[in-house]
């Protein structure tokens, strides 16, 4: 690993990160170098007195926030290159069952890969924190697919619509990339702010921003660009990531997944940095996915019989991407989708069809009982949604009221009545950095299964009176004010992306959806967004899906049925919410990974911002490409999830149920409602397990039986993996990412060969 670069610090600033407070580094890892961008900079040295500790983490943190290579033009280019693979990657299966996955790791390992291959002709190594800024942009390009509605809301408006509901809407290329470009930045700044408050005072884990560091530093540890061993600090950092990514493993699944909670172990896994070229080459795994293009039957491969396949929709598809997922969701997830799929399509499927509810093919999503079964998935959905985000708004209110209630009778008591508003925003527990402070704190780490943070048992000096039997836990130091993102900058780019999403909207919708509900639609997006960034850095699940549904809800109360356009503006307001709580929550991981790895924030923001505009308008010629070649929805893009979002939107404003399915769907979604209070209140212990979770069970009614089945033989593996063989879970999760990435890469040259229209066999 590069040497640090140093930091025009004082001594004893806790500006920045301090990973624990025992740590030590050698000598010969603090010797100066010869910069290659410019003058040496000095470095604390070792017995530096900082008040608080852990002064040579927080040397080689700073350190790092000022390399060159935070933001270099060959690194956003890798970044970019890299987002374009994920891009046409997450493309494929998302209109194939709505699966999208950031892929932090494996562009991070593809980075890696990539900078070491070519080492021998850079002039300047490629260091930890350059990596940060190609799985940034990486992961921003990559996600687009979804953040901008292509494998959901763009489908449902283009082919799904009735004439009664004034569609379908046909949209060109050029409507298509305005529309990405106004809703892929708002998000983006939404997460600004937030990184303070999550990350530095409240030091959420972000399991999966945190494995993404761990793998990072893991990679680049061992030696600097001289050959010099300079192992000490970067055990100082896997001591305090793997303490941190303990987490339980949630079983709830949704159609975005954002990583894994796995933990790696020193010696094991991706530990070994030199087998980085074998999991590279997993990628050819994915030769099956070419065959299946001349054999397409392997996709529907009749594993019960020829009569369930036939008549009931009962196959598996073999696919080496699907048994990755199921890898990544873990058992518990993929068996609850099992569940999903006995009920809807061994159970309630044969009901509908039997009962004459839905009369038409089983296959049909308008007569048949695919389609009828959505509706009972969406109202689990929406019971789950609706339960689980209640949750996280009241928790804050039901864990603090009374702390609150007593301090302020305090204050009033002795009428400081001007001290009121201040301790309401402190936070409670949270004291605010004090710069001057010169007060000592220990670090200890906390083991228990919810605060598996680090914890600073001592505070400085507060500028407020906290309850005498707690003491306060400050906040992590926080990187130098010149790598932080300005409040100004923050400001006006959340304002002028507003701005320019209301304008996109109008010009691409016209007088389709009214200007109040787009402000309402980005009102809601932002409050939602913060539930949704909370929930994914304590249970390491962004409820994208969730958010979208309840947006959905909310808008059936605020746009009358009646409006002839309201189905259109309920989709709309959705993939809005939708949007930004993806952005932010993709956001908020990557700074997490940067935190830690000391990146300098504003290089990552910058770098998102990049990936966000040529993700928008990649996504959106990647999907006219797939629509313009394959029959969409149809064969193997059913698009399950635009029929989720056209079904949730007549829904919620009563138009289209078949026979019976209110009367299902009510009971089904009451019972959910139920079991998400009682997941909700078993969180942390064993049980909790078995009580199946909402989404899960949702997204195996909603999705063919083939797909389902080979994810639960994906998490199935994971299970054999982990508890037979008790062994780390790093490696099988590196194999699978490799599984979906590379089956994605393929899939691009099975769009070039349909659109030469390369018979099959």
């Amino acid at each position: 690993m590069a040497p640090d670069r140093g930091s025009h610090i004082q001594k004893g600033d806790p500006r920045y990160q301090a990973i624990t407070a025992e740590d030590s580094i050698d000598k010969e890892d603090t010797d100066e170098e010869s910069s290659e961008f410019g003058d040496d900079v000095p470095i604390i040295p070792p017995d530096s007195q900082d008040p608080r500790g852990g002064s040579e983490t927080r040397q080689f943190l700073a350190g790092d926030a000022d390399e060159a290579q935070n933001f270099t033009f060959r690194g956003v280019l890798v970044g970019l290159a890299i987002g374009v693979i994920i891009c046409f990657s997450n493309t494929y299966f998302g209109l194939q069952t709505g699966w999208v996955s950031g892929m932090a790791m494996p562009a991070a390992l593809i980075g890696f890969a990539f900078f070491k291959t070519i080492s021998r002709h850079i002039g300047y190594p490629f260091t930890p924190v350059e990596n940060v800024l190609v799985q940034t942009v990486a992961g921003a390009v990559g996600t687009m697919p979804l953040g901008c509605g292509f494998v959901g809301v763009l489908p449902a408006l283009n082919y799904m619509l009735t004439p009664d509901e004034n569609g379908p809407l046909m949209l060109g290329t050029g409507k298509l990339i305005i529309w990405s470009l106004g809703i892929a930045f708002f998000g983006v700044f939404i997460a600004v702010p937030l990184r303070k408050e999550v990350i530095i005072r409240e030091k959420l884990k972000f399991p999966s921003g945190t494995a993404t560091a761990l793998m990072i530093g893991v990679l680049h540890a061992g030696t600097d660009k001289n050959g010099t061993k300079g192992e000490n600090s970067m055990e100082t950092f896997r001591r305090r990531s793997e303490d941190m990514l303990q987490p339980p493993r949630s079983s709830e699944g949704q159609d975005t997944m954002d990583g894994y909670t796995g933990s790696m172990s020193e010696g094991q896994g991706i530990d070994r940095r030199d087998d980085w070229k074998a999991k590279i080459r997993l990628l050819v795994i994915a030769f099956m996915t070419l065959v299946s293009y001349f054999m397409p039957q392997l996709h529907h491969v009749p594993i019960l019989g020829l009569t369930l396949a036939n008549q009931w929709l009962w196959t598996l598809n073999p696919s080496p991407a699907y048994v990755g997922q199921g890898i990544i969701m873990g058992p518990a997830t993929t068996l609850h989708m099992l569940l999903g799929a006995v009920v809807g399509w061994g159970i309630l499927s044969p009901l509908a069809k039997r009962n004459g509810w839905a009369p038409g093919p089983v296959e049909d999503w308008g007569t048949g009982s695919k389609g009828w079964i959505v509706w009972i998935s969406l109202a689990i959905m929406l019971a789950d949604s609706v339960v689980s985000l209640g949750w996280l708004l009241l928790r804050p209110l039901i864990r603090h009221a009374p702390q609150y209630l007593g301090e302020l009778r305090e204050r009033v008591k002795r009428g400081r009545f001007p001290r009121i508003l201040h301790f309401v925003s402190s936070k409670g527990n949270y004291a605010p950095l004090d710069n001057s402070a010169s007060d000592t704190a220990d670090a200890e780490i906390s083991n228990s299964a919810q605060h598996n943070i680090t914890r600073i048992t001592s505070a400085p000096k507060a500028s407020h009176e906290p309850p005498k039997d707690k003491e306060p836990t400050i906040s992590e130091p926080d990187a130098p004010p010149e790598h932080l993102i300005s409040n100004r900058v923050a400001l006006i780019g959340f304002v002028a992306s507003i701005i320019l999403c209301t304008a996109c909207i109008h010009i691409v919708f016209g007088s389709l959806i009214p200007l109040h509900a787009t402000l309402i639609a980005i009102l809601l997006a932002l409050l939602l967004s913060v539930m949704g960034v909370r929930a994914l850095g304590e249970t390491d699940l962004n409820p994208v899906s969730g958010i979208s549904k309840l947006t959905q809800l909310c808008f059936a109360l605020i746009i009358p049925a009646s409006n002839k356009n309201s189905v259109i503006i309920n989709l709309l307001a959705g993939a809005i919410s939708e949007s930004g709580a993806l952005q932010a929550g993709d956001m908020m991981q990557d700074l997490k990974t940067g935190h830690l790895l000391g990146a300098a924030p504003k290089a990552q923001f910058y770098g998102q911002l990049i990936g966000s505009f040529v993700g928008a308008i990649v996504s959106a010629a990647v999907y006219q490409l797939y629509t313009s070649v394959y029959e969409i929805p149809g064969g193997m893009f059913q698009v399950p999830t635009g029929y989720v979002w056209v079904f949730t939107a007549r829904l919620v404003t009563g138009k289209g149920l078949p026979d019976m399915a209110w009367q299902w769907a009510l009971g089904a979604g009451s019972i959910f409602a139920v079991l998400t209070v009682a997941r909700i209140a078993g969180h942390g212990r064993q049980w909790q397990a078995w009580i199946p979770g909402g989404i899960a069970v949702a997204v195996g009614m909603y999705n063919v039986p083939s797909f389902t089945l080979a994810r639960t033989i994906g998490g199935l593996g994971n299970w054999y993996w982990r508890s037979y063989h008790k062994r780390e879970e790093a490696p099988v999760i590196v194999l699978a990412s490799g599984l979906i990435l590379g089956e994605g890469v393929v899939s691009i040259v099975n769009l070039l060969l349909a659109s030469l229209k390369v018979p099959h066999l």
